[in-house]
């Protein structure tokens, strides 16, 4: 007769290791609340199309600075539902300023938490327009975009991750 007792001590350090690698991954990939907006979402892999815009908007110091800002990000997956050939055309140098209206709609100067957020249901934006708060059972929108994840700590500020950009309603 076979022991099943080896191949269950085998099954359960392969499965520790399996687990243990996963939580490694995931600690390599979780944002840090000692490190600032730009350098979260850096470290993320997750928002390259965002670190893009922003340097082509000239808006990474700004985030790297003391703030405080709350900022809704969208990731990669958000950025790829624009409309085809909209983001290339943004991205464009001739396009700036256009491109810095738009990001900085997504950067309120000062740091709210979602629970706040959710009650003053308008918040004013770095680019002077206010995104609009809605809530609808357990969603959470900040105007057209679904909120993702609240709350993530960063030393000058705190990050909302969204499902789409959100365009400023003075930008066509």
């Amino acid at each position: 007769m076979k022991s099943t007792k080896g191949c269950t001590i085998k099954l359960i350090v392969c499965f520790t290791i399996v687990l243990m690698s996963g939580l490694f991954a995931y600690a390599a990939t979780s944002f840090s609340p000692d490190k600032d907006i730009v350098d979260n979402v850096i470290a993320q892999g997750s928002f390259t199309t965002l670190v893009k815009a922003l340097q082509a908007a000239g808006l990474v110091e700004t985030l790297k600075g003391p703030g405080p800002f709350t900022l809704f990000a969208p990731n990669d997956a958000a950025f790829a539902r624009l409309p085809k050939g909209m983001l290339d055309d943004l991205l464009k140098p001739v396009n700036k300023s256009r491109l810095a209206a738009i990001l900085t709609y997504h950067v309120a100067p000062a740091k709210i938490m979602a629970a706040d957020a959710v009650r003053i249901k308008q918040l004013d934006t770095v680019n002077g327009d206010q995104l609009i708060i809605t809530v609808s059972g357990n969603i959470t929108a900040v105007d057209n975009a679904k909120v993702l994840q609240t709350d993530i700590p960063c030393s000058n500020g705190i990050i909302h991750i969204i499902d789409t950009p959100v365009i400023p309603p003075t930008q066509p």
